[in-house]
């Protein structure tokens, strides 16, 4: 299987592959410094359980509408272009972090504005997909999307750091390597041709590709999803150090090592669901993927036992990164002349996700006394995503979704 991947990696333009992980991966660091210093933000403004989760989540919130604007952007003026300005934006928002960040609204807004950070996935799953033939869609997006170990590296140095210098200038350090990729971007990706595959009787515009993502129905059942696939990964990344800072009593560098060590499990196996999904069919794949999480949840929901909790948290993450390269194989094969477009929305469906997760499990936790409501919750709505994908498989008459274009 080994030489298979070697094989399918070197029919297309690597460099381009290479270009587009960094920048997501890079990106993605960014996109969760916010939930990595999570911990020492909260203590000093005193935040409650629910303004705790509103922190981490809001540079969720808005990576989930930015990705829906980037992704159209993307498809109507290059990815290349709409990358750079994406890394552009995200120096500006490292300075605010750094030179601002007096108060908890201030840092609602930062987080906000680091959202540009997380629109990074509707720019490089486009490159990806553009860099190799059909046949090694899934295993090439879930290369890139290997960027999602960008947690790792927020979740294990940031705290380091903020302890050595505090969490303001952790913000400005991060320009360091944001700046090494936009010259590391540019020189590694080639620019594609923009695609010109809307139909000549509309304008081939950003509202017109636009539209053509909202008017199709399985858009709406992919984001769903997405949404709890990434959106738990995600949502769950930026939150967990609180939680086991809260629940455990674990400290902050602890905690993000702990994180960062879930982050990766479900970063590494995310091209292994996208090539397992070429191979035996997404839909097929996600139907169990699905169960399992329920299982996973149910069972995390019994927080007296740490170990016990953090092995169903570590397989839970490894469970949803898995989905989210199963997911991406599907988007590909339906959409794949609007590949920004249904990245960006699809990809907004995840980051909303991982705005609610946090939310929900500080407002749940607030309710409850406890953050076993949380995972129960979770529970419940990856067990309604599997009965949606056991409900629309048999629909189609598909057992093994080698081809989605009937879909």
């Amino acid at each position: 299987m080994l030489k298979e991947v070697f094989q399918a990696l070197r029919s297309g333009h690597w460099p381009t592959l290479l270009g587009a992980w960094l920048h997501f991966e890079i990106s993605f660091m960014v996109w969760l410094l916010i939930g990595a210093m999570g911990i020492p933000i909260s203590e000093e403004f005193s935040l409650s359980a629910s303004q705790k989760g509103l922190l981490v989540g809001f540079p969720l919130l808005g990576g989930a509408l930015l990705r829906m604007v980037v992704g159209p952007f993307g498809d109507w003026l290059g990815a290349k272009v709409v990358g750079l300005a994406i890394l552009g934006l995200e120096c500006i928002g490292l300075l605010l972090g750094w030179l601002g960040g007096t108060s908890f609204e201030s840092m609602l807004g930062i987080g906000l504005f680091l959202g540009f950070a997380g629109a990074s996935f509707a720019v490089a799953l486009p490159l990806a997909s553009q860099a190799f033939p059909s046949a090694h869609q899934g295993l090439a997006m879930g290369v890139v999307a290997i960027g999602n170990s960008g947690v790792l590296l927020a979740a294990f140095m940031a705290p380091r750091l903020a302890e050595v210098v505090g969490w303001h200038q952790v913000f400005g350090i991060m320009l360091i390597p944001v700046m090494g990729t936009v010259i590391l971007f540019f020189w590694l990706v080639q620019s594609a041709p923009v695609k010109k595959e809307i139909d000549s009787s509309k304008n081939d515009s950003f509202g017109a590709r636009l539209q053509l993502g909202l008017q199709e129905p399985v858009m709406y059942w992919l984001c769903f999803l997405y949404g709890v696939t990434f959106g738990g990964f995600v949502g769950l990344s930026s939150y967990l150090p609180i939680f086991f800072y809260d629940q455990f009593h674990v400290g902050m560098v602890n905690a993000g090592t702990l994180t960062a060590l879930g982050a990766l499990a479900g970063s590494v196996v995310r091209p292994l669901g996208g090539f397992l999904a070429d191979r035996h069919g997404g839909l097929t794949l996600l139907q169990r993927l699905f169960l399992i999480i329920t299982a996973l949840c149910v069972f995390s929901g019994n927080l007296d036992s740490f170990v016990l909790t953090y092995t169903m948290i570590f397989l839970i993450m490894l469970c949803l990164g898995f989905g989210n390269g199963a997911i991406f194989q599907v988007v590909s094969y339906r959409f794949n002349s609007l590949m920004g477009t249904a990245s960006g929305f699809v990809g907004a469906a995840g980051g909303l996700g991982g705005f609610l997760l946090p939310f929900g499990f500080g407002w749940l936790n607030e309710l409850t006394g406890t953050f076993s409501s949380g995972f129960f919750a979770l529970g419940l709505v990856s067990g309604l995503a599997g009965i949606s994908v056991m409900i629309f498989q048999r629909s189609i008459g598909l057992t093994k979704h080698k081809t989605i274009s009937g879909v």
